[in-house]
C-alpha cells in the first residue's frame, strides 16, 4: 500500500465518523489556539516596548546623582560641564524633570491646566494630561526628538533664563491646532513665554507629545527650587555607550565617595543604560512567551493522549481488518504507517483549525490588549505549532500503530 492509498483510507476513516473525530481533534484545537494567541500576544506586547525605546532613542544612559548639602543645583552644573568635555563620546545631556507644582496654560481663550490634582476626578483623561519640562538647550537630542518648525532652546536663554519654551506636537494642537505657533506668546501661571519651535509627533504615546519645555534654570520660580537629581546623557553609538558609563560612573564616584562599608555621606548616585534596560525587557518578555506558550502547551499534550486513547479503540474496532491484511501479506511497517499517518492527519487538522482560531484570537486580543487593529501570530508560531501538533499526533499514535501491526492474523481474524 503506497502512501496515496494510506492518506485516502485516513481520511475516510475520520469521515465516517464525524463526531468522534472532531472531539478527538478538541484537544488539539484548544492546544494550538491557545499555544497561538499567548505567545503572539507577549511578542506583540514586547515589539510595542522596543518601539517605545526606539523612539524614545539608542544610547541613551540614565543618571542619578544629589546631594544632599546641594540647594543650588551644583551638582547638575558639574555634571553639565563634563558631559560638555566628553564631546567625543556624549551628544547632549539634560535634566529629566517637570514641574511639579500646578501650572495654568494659556493662550488666548484656551486654558490648560497641569497638576490641577483638586479638580482631576475619576473621568480625568490622562492621555490628555499636558507636562511641563525642565530641559537644557540639548532636550530634544537627548529625547530624540525632531523640529518641525522653529529652533531649540539655546545656552544663552538657560543662562539667562529667558522665558522662552518649546511644545511638543500635542501642545501645540491643543493651543494653536494647525497654526504655526512660532512667534506666538503663552502664558504659564500668568507669566509670558515665547514659543521658539515645535516638534514633530512621536506617534507612539500620547505623554511624549503633550509636552511643553522651558529652560531648565526655571526650576527655581516655578518648581520651588526643587533639587533636580535625575539626567538623561545620550551617547554617540552604541560602542560610545559603554566608555560614557564607565567614564560618568568615575567622575560621579568622585564626586560621592564612598566609605569602607559603601555608603555615600554626601549624596548618592547610579547610571545605567536604557540599551541593557531594553535588552533585559526583551529577555524578560521571551522568557514569559516561553512559560506562557508551554503552559497552553499541556492541553496539546492532553490532546495528545486523547489522541492515543481514540486510535487505541480504532485498533479495536478495526481488529478483523488488520487480520485480513496480514494474512494476505501485509508487512508490519506497513500497519504502522497506516494508522500513524490516521493519527496525524488528524492532529495536522486539528492544527490547521486551531490556528485559525488563534488568528483570529490574536487580533482580538491585539485590539483589546494592545490596541493593535491589524496583530496576527507570526509564521514561526503558526508554522511551530502546525509542526508540533503532527509530530504529537506521531508520538502518541506510535504505541496503537505497534500494538495493531503486532496482533497476530489468526488472533485477529476470530475477534467479533
Amino acid at each position: 500500500m503506497n502512501l496515496w492509498q494510506a492518506f485516502k483510507m485516513a481520511f475516510k476513516s475520520i469521515s465516517m465518523k464525524k463526531t468522534r473525530s472532531f472531539l478527538t481533534m478538541l484537544g488539539i484545537i484548544i492546544g494550538v489556539a491557545s499555544v497561538v494567541i499567548m505567545v503572539s500576544v507577549v511578542q506583540g506586547q514586547n515589539r510595542k516596548n522596543m518601539e517605545y525605546f526606539e523612539k524614545m532613542g539608542d544610547n541613551k544612559i540614565s543618571v542619578s546623582a544629589y546631594s544632599y548639602y546641594d540647594t543650588n543645583n551644583e551638582t547638575s552644573q558639574k555634571l553639565y560641564d563634563y558631559c560638555l568635555s566628553l564631546s567625543n563620546l556624549i551628544a547632549g545631556i539634560t535634566p529629566n524633570a517637570e514641574v511639579g507644582n500646578k501650572v495654568i496654560i494659556q493662550y488666548g481663550a484656551k486654558t490648560l491646566a497641569v497638576n490641577d490634582w483638586e479638580n482631576m476626578g475619576p473621568n480625568f483623561d490622562w492621555n490628555s494630561m499636558m507636562h511641563v519640562k525642565l530641559g537644557s538647550d540639548q532636550f530634544g537630542v537627548c529625547n530624540n526628538y525632531t523640529l518641525a518648525g522653529g529652533r531649540e532652546i539655546s545656552y544663552l536663554d538657560i543662562e539667562k533664563t529667558n522665558s522662552v519654551c518649546v511644545l511638543g506636537a500635542g501642545a501645540k494642537e491643543a493651543l494653536f491646532g494647525y497654526t504655526d505657533p512660532v512667534g506666538e506668546t503663552i502664558t504659564l501661571n500668568g507669566q509670558p513665554f515665547l514659543v521658539l519651535g515645535y516638534y514633530e509627533a512621536m506617534e507612539l504615546y500620547s505623554d511624549l507629545d503633550n509636552i511643553i519645555v522651558i529652560p531648565y534654570t526655571f526650576n527655581r520660580s516655578m518648581n520651588g527650587n526643587s533639587t533636580i537629581n535625575s539626567y538623561v546623557v545620550k551617547a554617540k553609538s552604541a560602542q560610545a555607550t559603554v566608555e560614557a558609563m564607565t567614564r560618568l560612573d568615575a567622575f560621579l564616584g568622585g564626586m560621592f565617595p564612598k566609605n569602607d562599608q559603601g555608603y555615600c555621606e554626601n549624596g548618592d548616585y547610579q547610571v545605567y543604560s536604557d540599551n541593557s534596560y531594553a535588552q533585559n525587557m526583551k529577555s524578560q518578555s521571551n522568557m514569559q512567551a516561553l512559560v506562557l506558550g508551554a503552559i497552553a502547551g499541556i492541553s496539546l499534550l492532553v490532546g495528545g493522549i486523547g489522541i492515543m486513547n481514540i486510535m487505541l479503540v480504532t485498533v479495536t474496532e478495526r481488529t478483523r481488518e488488520i487480520g485480513i491484511r496480514k494474512a494476505i501479506g501485509a508487512e508490519r511497517k506497513s500497519i504502522i504507517t497506516q494508522f500513524l499517518i490516521e493519527a496525524a492527519v488528524i492532529c495536522s487538522i486539528g492544527g490547521l483549525i486551531g490556528i485559525g482560531i488563534g488568528c483570529v484570537g490574536t487580533l482580538i486580543a491585539g485590539k483589546l490588549l494592545l490596541q493593535e487593529t491589524s496583530m496576527l501570530p507570526s509564521a514561526f508560531i503558526t508554522v511551530g505549532a502546525f509542526l508540533f501538533s503532527v509530530v504529537l499526533g506521531i508520538i502518541f499514535g506510535m504505541y496503537p500503530a505497534i500494538k495493531a501491526s503486532g496482533l497476530q492474523p489468526v488472533v485477529a481474524l476470530r475477534a467479533e
